[in-house]
């Protein structure tokens, strides 16, 4: 029997190291650029301004990437041992990075500081991997074609990172169980090295931490619902009866005695003790305006409760409701305790319910409405800012019909005065005539609203049925702003700028301190 050269073994595993090792980039690159999008979009999700917190988190760690390469000179020996120590350090603080974000933002006051630290850290090992990885190769490639192949790998992880993020890990896994998904990667990258290496008994440290590791991430990945609930019950502060992760946001019902609360993104929604203030302030003073309001167009509010207001009116024919989340829609039509909240409103046979992008959908609707109720969430990023610009209100001009009124959700007059202010800006931008007015809502404070036609406003009576709070003696006061929160000179909500989401931002971060 022929025996096999001791030259040929080592031959065989420098090349199963080598090739190992070139995989390994890919992982890294791959895992990397998720760690970063996650600490990106939580910042997003948590503090608003998605433009900032994409901006400066991506700074930091490129920053911190830069800091990691310039420190990899002082390294001089023992780099495959390094890198795997890396590796699993790596795995350890990004793995459990979106589920430490979450729990820390109700905790801690500087949370800005233990965002910036967790990013920083990564972006400085993560820094580390290609410098080591070029020195540890160049022994089997040349130098030339060690840098293009590492750096090859780099981009195609990168461009696997940008592709599995948005469309498939945020919908189908969640921030918190991608976080320890792919820093289980990263372990595996490190434990695979130490198993192929020749001399692993020298590497036993490193692989009983890197098992250790794993473990860690896997219990985390298991009890990963559990870590967004405590974060939520810390934040939330009620009794959480419900909450489910869709593709689109984040859907949260609380419930303490007679009192069902909703939350989205972490945001307050309704209060069903208060919810009616709000919901018959937002639609009867425009139904009331319109001579036969028989089709009638709500953008948003998937949870009913505009509609329930809506098909109060004998006139109504037709409602159409434009709601992103089929979740949100589903729920509320399904569960008999929602369903009781909207009167079986999204059951009810003149309902016809899309789940679409609003934006787009009015871009591409045809025919006309004679009242529109638009009931979007505030601007507290882009994809919502655009729902409050000049091109939107152009397109919602298109499809009002003539005589009819919208109304629209327009945030809070007192705690941000130019951000309320400039929807009736945009709206007259548009083409439209204006009619504001607030009302009190306990859960929310004084909360504003739009009205919006093609002609005259405010000299339509408003026929009002009689509602819990907006009545025909009530409506009037509606329309009266004091001083401190009466009309700024503030410019339009434009699509290429986004002026609005800043001033948001600015006004209650003010305000919230």
């Amino acid at each position: 029997m022929a025996s096999i050269h001791p030259e040929s073994l080592r031959v065989g595993r420098q090349r199963t190291l080598a090739f190992a090792l070139i995989a390994s980039v890919f992982v890294a690159a791959t895992c990397g650029l998720v760690y970063e999008l996650l600490a990106s979009t939580i910042a997003s999700y948590l503090l608003g301004d998605s433009v900032t917190q994409f901006s400066t988190v991506i700074g930091a760690y490129l920053f911190a990437m830069g800091i990691g390469s310039w420190c990899s000179r002082y390294v001089r020996r023992d780099e495959l041992r390094l890198f795997v120590r890396v590796e699993i350090l790596v795995a350890a603080i990004g793995g459990w990075t979106a589920a430490a974000l979450f729990l820390l933002f109700p905790m801690v006051d500087e949370f800005r500081i233990a965002l910036y630290a967790l990013v920083f850290a990564i972006g400085f090992l993560v820094g580390l991997e290609i410098p080591l990885l070029v020195r540890i190769l160049r022994g089997d490639f040349a130098l030339r074609d060690t840098v293009s192949t590492v750096l090859t790998f780099d981009y195609v992880g990168a461009l696997a990172a940008s592709l599995l993020f948005p469309l498939i890990l945020m919908p189908y896994i969640g921030m918190i169980r991608t976080g320890f998904l792919f820093g289980l990667a990263n372990v595996g990258v490190a434990l695979a090295l130490v198993w192929i290496m020749p001399e692993r008994r020298r590497l036993a440290a490193e692989g009983i931490a890197g098992i250790a590791v794993a473990l860690s991430l896997l219990m985390g990945f298991i009890g990963s619902e559990r870590f967004q609930r405590w974060a939520e019950t810390a934040s939330i502060e009620e009794p959480i009866i419900h909450a489910v992760s869709t593709p689109y946001q984040r859907i949260v019902l609380t419930r303490r005695g007679d009192n069902v609360s909703l939350f989205l993104n972490g945001n307050l929604q309704f209060s069903s003790i208060d919810e009616y203030r709000y919901h018959e302030a937002l639609v009867l003073p425009a139904m009331g305006r319109v001579a036969s309001p028989a089709n009638v167009l709500i953008l948003g509010g998937g949870d009913g409760l505009a509609a329930r207001e809506v098909l109060r009116h004998p006139g109504v024919e037709r409602v159409t409701l434009v709601d992103l989340d089929p979740a949100m829609t589903e729920m509320f039509a399904e569960t008999p305790l929602l369903a009781r909240l909207n009167g079986g409103a999204l059951s009810d046979a003149r309902m016809t319910v899309i789940n679409a992008d609003g934006f787009r959908w009015v871009r591409e609707a045809e025919g006309r409405y004679d009242v529109i109720i638009v009931d979007f969430p505030d601007p507290t990023n882009l994809s919502l800012g655009k729902l409050y610009s000049t091109t939107f209100y152009r397109s919602l001009s298109r499809i009002l019909a003539p005589g009819g009124i919208a109304s629209i959700q327009s945030g809070s007059p007192f705690v941000a005065p130019n951000a309320f202010w400039t929807v009736s800006a945009t709206l007259e931008e548009a083409g439209l005539t204006t009619r504001p007015y607030h009302a009190y809502v306990p859960s929310f404070g004084d909360w504003g609203f739009t009205l919006a036609a093609h002609g005259d406003i405010a000299g339509r009576a408003a026929i009002l049925p009689g509602g819990r709070f907006v009545t025909a003696a009530t409506e009037p006061g509606l329309f009266d702003f004091p001083p401190d929160m009466a009309r700024r000179a503030v410019p339009p909500n434009r699509l290429d700028n986004q002026a609005l989401v800043r001033t948001f931002a600015d006004e209650w971060r003010r305000y919230d301190g």
